[in-house]
């Protein structure tokens, strides 16, 4: 079995980010719509923003992958014209280098639903480090700090962790992984020929 990346796996990687860069688009009014209600309850959904590492990984399985993903579909966002400019890049590159070192401390074999959850909390410390730097955050007091925190990790969690595992789960339900990650070691050697 080849562990590194195949064009088939960079294609499909792409395609899941392109599918999630459009979801973070229209995600942002969402997002919007919900923060006046205070108490940083914006924060419980902000974990979407982080999906497309972990579903990517999950679906591909090699390392790169989570990586690839995030910064593919903050590309995407930004391309579409996200209302938060060249910053959705960078958070982009962070957020799914958080993840990646998660899957890497695992060495790129789990995929449960206990370690895509701690890749969705990577990558939203990966972002708040991207708003601390940015200066969005450095200024709360520390119980608004702690709800802030607090809400993401349970949003990303949610959303990146326990949404991401059953939505592959679902995918390969109906079969359709199987066309990227085939599933015997016959599967496997017929592909490296």
């Amino acid at each position: 079995m080849s562990k590194g990346l195949k064009l088939t796996d960079v294609l499909v990687t792409i395609v899941i980010a392109i599918v999630f860069g459009i979801i973070y688009k229209l995600w942002g009014p969402l997002y919007a719509f919900v923060k006046p209600f205070g108490l940083q309850l914006d924060q419980l959904i902000y974990g979407m923003w982080f999906i497309a590492a972990t579903v990517a990984f999950l679906i591909i399985r090699k390392p790169g992958v989570a990586f690839l993903a995030e910064f593919a579909a903050a590309s995407g966002e930004f391309l579409m014209g996200s209302e938060w400019g060249l910053q959705v890049l960078m958070s982009g590159v962070v957020q799914g280098l958080f993840a990646e070192f998660i899957f890497m401390a695992f060495r790129y074999k789990r995929f449960d639903i206990m370690i895509v959850s701690l890749a969705a909390i990577g990558s939203a410390i990966g972002s708040l480090i991207m708003d601390y730097y940015n200066g969005y955050i450095g200024d709360l007091a520390l119980w608004n700090l702690s709800l802030l925190v607090g809400f993401r990790f349970i949003g990303s969690i949610l959303i990146a962790g326990v949404g991401a595992y059953y939505l592959v789960k679902a995918l390969e339900a109906t079969g359709v992984t199987s066309l990227v990650r085939p599933t015997t070691k016959q599967d496997y050697d017929a592909l490296d020929q």
